[in-house]
């Protein structure tokens, strides 16, 4: 075998070895395409789950939050709908950083793959015809030179032919120097076409093709650790949201430790407290004495039983629950008279408390209103290029008349509440009502000395124990910007950074509700706070 042989050889192995990396990358690019796209199905399937099993606004599942249980579902289905934001970005990640990154270097590799070939192409070629041009040589060298021998053969026997003339010697001598002379030119040509080959030989064998293979191998090279870089982002991609990923999973954990059963019975309890006094014992009637009690008498003292209270037809068996008739809360949401009569005595005194509750948060908004408007007033009548003073006088009076209604509403719920058996004293907000000039009235209805006790809660409230059980569920969260001092009666400090629950959101006032984890409630500047609500 020749070196010429062993050389392509080495050079078809050297071409399908890079061919085979090259398909390998290609692969690779294909394997991550269809991990990509099944992140995006897992993810967009989980956020399907999510939506599905998410209470409705205003449904029956979306009251029953107040739940822990409940409440707890909600925050898994939360928790899963970030999950599945994470493995969206992992797909994305891996599709910008390892497919695309990967396809444009493999274009790149291919084309610097084909560039070393087609060196080694040229090189090959040229040498070809270099040799081409030395075989032409040689042969042209081999066939003057017996031309040559021939003429010089035929110059001497014309020579020693006695019968041939002086021209006829003298011709043939001429022929064969002109065939030598010839002879030598193609043997000069021979030696210098030799020469070169042997130089474009050795350049070849020794320089051309030992480059060539060197950058191949460097290609092939800079391809393998591009692609071990791939299978290391494969890996990182993933590693990088797994702390956010542990943080879903640790708010499922936490959901399912949040769970209180016997707080979620309490809150059941009081949400459907009836109120209602339990039946007494049944009296004996003694018929041996010849007592004769008068149907009115007995039905004054005896005490009705259950198959009185529940329905008349005593042939039925006496059931709190059956297939036929299932047990159906009260919904409080529907209100079928002013003074919630038609609830039973518990459940009405909770409505009329939360009657009393959203009235005097209302009049507590006129009441600031109506302040605004008057320090407004005293600033216009104090600089009359700022505004006319008289502008405000309608705003004024439709305030007043607001707040007047709304105390009279106050009174008749705070009434109603009184003869249901409730508290009747719930606190009133601190009532500093102005007068059409924009001075305070402390003479007007419901109005409270400056001098209330700082203490004072600003708004009704129940008793404690009532207080823990009936907590509002949260509607999102807020992270404080800034920190608020809270100074003033209904509002609540926080510091900057500090997370707090949102329980009512702002209603167009500029201020928000919030909630501690301790218990603590009270209103926010609503620009002070960046807020999340719940979906």
């Amino acid at each position: 075998m020749d070196w010429g042989t062993e050389l392509w050889d080495q050079c078809d192995i050297i071409d399908k070895h890079t061919q085979s990396g090259l398909d390998l990358v290609e692969k690779y690019v294909k394997f991550v395409k269809e991990r990509t796209e099944i992140e995006q199905n897992y993810a967009k399937q989980l956020r399907n789950l999510s939506k599905k099993y998410s209470p409705k606004r205003g449904s029956k599942e979306e009251q029953e939050c107040r739940f822990s249980n409940h409440q707890a579902f909600l925050d898994i289905l939360n928790e899963m709908n970030d999950y599945a934001g994470q493995r969206e970005l992992i797909a994305e990640n891996m599709m910008i950083n390892i497919c695309i990154e990967l396809t444009k270097y493999l274009q790149e590799l291919k084309q610097e793959r084909k560039m070393h070939l087609s060196e080694a192409k040229k090189a090959q070629q040229y040498l070809e015809g270099t040799y081409k041009q030395l075989d032409n040589s040689k042969k042209r060298f081999e066939r003057e030179w017996r031309e040559a021998e021939k003429a010089a053969q035929y110059a001497e026997k014309t020579d020693q032919d006695l019968n041939a003339t002086k021209a006829d010697v003298e011709k043939a001598k001429q022929q064969a120097h002109m065939r030598t002379h010839i002879a030598e030119e193609c043997k000069n040509d021979y030696a210098s076409q030799l020469q070169k080959y042997n130089k474009e030989q050795n350049q070849f064998y020794f320089t051309d093709m030992p480059l060539i293979f060197n950058r191949l191998q460097d290609m092939d090279e800079r391809r393998i650790k591009k692609l071990a870089q791939g299978y290391i982002l494969f890996a990182d991609t993933e590693r990088h949201v797994m702390p956010i990923i542990g943080k879903c999973l640790e708010g499922i954990t936490r959901a399912g430790t949040n769970v209180n059963e016997r707080n979620d019975s309490v809150v059941l309890i009081e949400q459907h407290k009836s109120g209602f006094e339990r039946p007494g014992d049944v009296e004996f009637e003694d018929y041996s004495q010849g007592i004769n009690r008068a149907s009115s008498d007995s039905s004054l003292s005896t005490p009705k039983g259950p198959l009185e209270l529940l329905g008349r037809n005593k042939n039925k068996t006496f059931r709190l629950f059956n297939k036929k008739s299932k047990f159906t809360p009260v919904k409080l949401t529907s209100v079928d008279s002013e003074g919630f009569t038609h609830l039973p005595p518990e459940q009405r005194r909770k409505r009329l408390q939360q009657k009393i509750d959203d009235i005097s948060k209302e009049l507590q908004k006129e009441m600031d209103q109506s302040e605004a408007l008057g320090k407004m007033k005293d600033v216009y009548e104090k600089n009359p290029q700022m505004g006319d003073p008289a502008s405000l006088a309608p705003q004024i009076t439709q305030t007043a008349q607001n707040m007047e209604r709304l105390r009279g509403e106050l009174n008749k719920y705070e009434s109603w509440l009184a003869e249901a058996g409730g508290r009747g004293d719930s606190i009133r907000y601190s009532t500093h009502s102005l007068n059409n000039n924009g001075a305070h009235n402390p003479n007007s209805p419901g109005a409270i000395s400056e001098d209330t006790d700082s203490s004072q809660a600003i708004y009704s409230e129940f008793d404690d124990e009532f207080e823990e059980e009936e907590l509002a569920a949260p509607i999102g969260q807020c992270t404080a910007l800034y920190s608020f001092p809270g100074s003033s009666e209904g509002t609540i400090s926080m510091q900057e950074g500090e997370v707090l629950s949102v329980v009512e959101e702002d209603k167009g006032d500029g201020w928000t509700r919030v909630r501690r984890n301790n218990g603590d409630e009270g209103y926010i500047p609503t620009s002070y706070a960046t807020i999340t609500l719940n979906k």
